[in-house]
């Protein structure tokens, strides 16, 4: 009995035994017939890594991988229908056209009236009929492309893997092939998984999308609901131009952010922290007295169909598409609808990790010791003359396999480039704007990530070291016994 999936990824993990990096984190999807999904995240991200583990190139640590409701996880590629083009073509450049098409059909040891109908049809599909006699090298970008597409298509996969195709060309011819393969895809009926990290090309070519970060799905969804209702601050700021505020909901269908007051359509309770997402052409420019909000035009940057415009408004900036031109300095009142304001629920950013008790009872992490002792995080706490540590009621705490969980504040964490004043050291794994701050994944070299909120703009990779002051912690106790 045929299934609607024809792919189902259950549980996926990827890790490497050499680093003990985890580029696949518990993915979970599953990929209707005849559907084109697309992979689509920055790089690292993990997405290239499932595509391989798809076509049999990679296999996965733990989970399963179902074809037709199969388990094909430990089938070799060569065993599986599905063929795969990659961003560089692979070509064989003493082959003409119509020998590099039928290669695989020869191994195959198809008959030779076949493979020349077969390489006929493919030619036809990619708009390149005539050209079996021509050399690969006489080919520009675009048409090794499609020779590429050709040469996968032929083996009539069920599926056709894409990595990255179109990365190699300019901008107007990859704008064209992404037309082309959806007119491909919709003529074909068969299944394509694309990787990207081009988000023009997921919103044009796609029906569902996967948007991955750090080995994780962070949303699945059509284009329109990645781009309108995205589920978190990433996703925001990755599909299209987003202003991301932090806020507080005040009543009922109403919002604090930027400094203003608004109404929304999306309902928390009263008192929630969220992040409010508004895109840039929902911000209409007035005067000032006019404006839900005011601030001052900092930059005008024409972009051909409109103009984007930086608006300083208190601490918060506002960028906003506009057909009006405001001038440099001119002061303008910003008004927002309430259905383009989208209002998520705040992530948890708390910083946490355990932390170690020398023998001295005293606590370090990373190797390096805190200005603090366990007495002075223990109710009551006081050591004895033999060494151990009582409690306020005179009781003995067996603290041999203790440890104490420490709490920092985004807010309250300051990167530095002199590595060695960090309690740890890594590298910005991402980061987002949120109107007067922004916010920084750090990835530290133990394994553990860190979010930290600063003013200052770091790059992407920079390496930086975490000062983190004691005093701004809050530990409690794990696993503390009695003797």
């Amino acid at each position: 009995m045929e299934t609607e999936n024809i792919i189902e990824l259950r549980h996926v993990t990827k890790s490497f035994a050499d680093n003990g990096f985890v580029a696949v984190n518990d993915f979970n999807l599953e990929v209707k017939r005849g559907e084109f999904v697309t992979f689509l995240g920055p790089s690292g991200c993990g997405k290239t890594t499932t595509l391989r583990m798809i076509a049999g190139f990679e296999m996965p640590t733990s989970g399963e991988i179902l074809l037709n409701g199969n388990p094909i996880q430990n089938l070799p590629p060569y065993e599986r229908p599905i063929n795969t083009v990659f961003q560089r073509y692979a070509l064989f450049p003493h082959m003409n056209i119509f020998d590099n098409i039928a290669f695989g059909l020869r191994q195959k040891k198809v008959p030779k009236d076949q493979i020349e109908k077969k390489v006929k049809r493919v030619l036809s599909l990619v708009d390149l009929e005539g050209f079996e006699e021509r050399r690969v090298t006489t080919l520009s970008g675009g048409q090794q492309q499609r020779i590429a597409i050709a040469r996968a298509l032929v083996n009539e996969p069920e599926i056709l893997l894409l990595d990255e195709p179109l990365g190699a060309l300019d901008l107007k011819m990859r704008q064209e092939m992404q037309l082309e393969l959806k007119e491909m895809h919709d003529h074909l009926g068969i299944t394509f998984i694309y990787v990207t990290h081009d988000q023009e090309e997921a919103l044009t070519m796609s029906d569902k999308i996967v948007i991955m970060s750090e080995g994780k799905i962070q949303q699945i969804g059509t284009p329109e609901d990645v781009y309108n209702e995205p589920k978190n601050a990433f996703v925001a700021d990755f599909v299209g131009e987003s202003n991301i505020f932090s806020g507080i909901m005040t009543g009922k269908r109403r919002v604090r952010f930027c400094g203003g007051e608004f109404t929304c359509v999306d309902d928390f309770p009263e008192g929630t922290h969220i992040t409010a997402v508004v895109r840039p052409e929902d911000v209409v420019l007035t005067t000032p007295e006019k404006g839900m909000i005011q601030g001052e035009v900092t930059s005008v940057i024409f972009k051909g169909m409109h103009y984007e415009i930086a608006v300083q408004s208190g601490r918060n900036e506002m960028e906003i598409r506009s057909t009006r031109t405001p001038k440099v300095g001119e002061q303008v009142g910003m008004v927002i609808e309430p259905d383009g304001i989208h209002v998520i629920q705040a992530a948890e950013d708390t910083n946490r990790f355990l932390v170690d008790i020398n023998e001295n009872y005293r606590l370090s992490y990373n190797g390096k010791v805190l200005d603090t002792s366990v007495t002075k995080l223990i109710r009551g706490g006081h050591r004895l003359e033999d060494g151990t540590i009582v409690d306020e009621n005179g009781d003995k705490l067996d603290l041999s396999r203790a440890k104490f969980e420490a709490e920092i504040q985004p807010s309250d964490i300051e990167m530095t480039d002199n590595y060695e004043d960090g309690l740890v050291e890594g590298n910005i794994s991402n980061l987002i704007y949120q109107g007067d701050h922004y916010s920084y994944v750090i990835h530290a070299d133990n394994g553990q990530d860190f979010v930290v909120y600063d003013e200052d703009l770091w790059n992407m990779n920079d390496r930086v070291g975490l000062v983190m002051p004691v005093e701004k912690m809050k530990f409690t106790l794990k696993k503390q016994g009695r003797q």
